[in-house]
């Protein structure tokens, strides 16, 4: 996979490029690693038989590839109490595709609501000081026409990020937007 377009919300591209010009470097030998190919057949009425990009397929070589780098999951556990409330539910989290140092990387091949919820969660962890900067891997349009329907596509979120100015994410966040090769 190839990466068409970078954007940089708050100095993400900054910080990688400053701090962290290894692990920069990783994320982009990550995706170029990673081969998009038709393996799976559609069986939605408007793309019946048409052979389409599996997003299950990508995921797991994304996967492969940055675990051979030394990137981790991270997975902080939990107990929600609200208040007024008397119940408590143990065992929630909030999880992390890819960590390396300071650096998230998630890779986003889902629905839209998924690419923000990356950002919440960014947040979270850049508030609970577990993070200096996010990496957002998700498809271009180009891509995303070659998907099942549901899949969104990068420039929304950098379109909607771009509209809520500096007020959410306010975490760095660089957002890469792929394309097949």
């Amino acid at each position: 996979m190839k990466v068409i377009y970078e954007y940089s919300h708050l100095g993400g591209s900054e910080i990688l490029t400053v701090r962290y010009p290894a692990i920069d470097k990783e994320i982009y030998k990550a995706i170029s690693l990673v081969q998009a190919t038709k393996t799976k057949i559609s069986k939605e009425k408007t793309m019946r038989g048409r052979r389409l990009y599996s997003p299950k397929d990508m995921n797991f070589q994304y996967s492969e590839y940055f675990e051979k780098f030394g990137f981790k999951e991270m997975r902080d556990t939990y107990t929600i109490e609200i208040p007024g409330s008397d119940i408590s539910i143990r065992g929630a989290y909030k999880q992390i595709d890819f960590v390396k140092k300071n650096v998230l990387v998630e890779v986003q091949f889902g629905k839209y609501a998924f690419m923000f919820y990356d950002m919440a969660k960014f947040q979270y962890f850049y508030n609970e000081n577990k993070a200096e900067v996010g990496v957002e891997i998700v498809p271009s349009h180009t891509l995303q026409k070659q998907m099942s329907s549901g899949v969104s596509y990068g420039e929304q979120l950098v379109y909607d990020i771009e509209r809520l100015k500096r007020h959410f994410p306010a975490v760095p966040v660089k957002i890469l937007l792929v394309d097949a090769d």
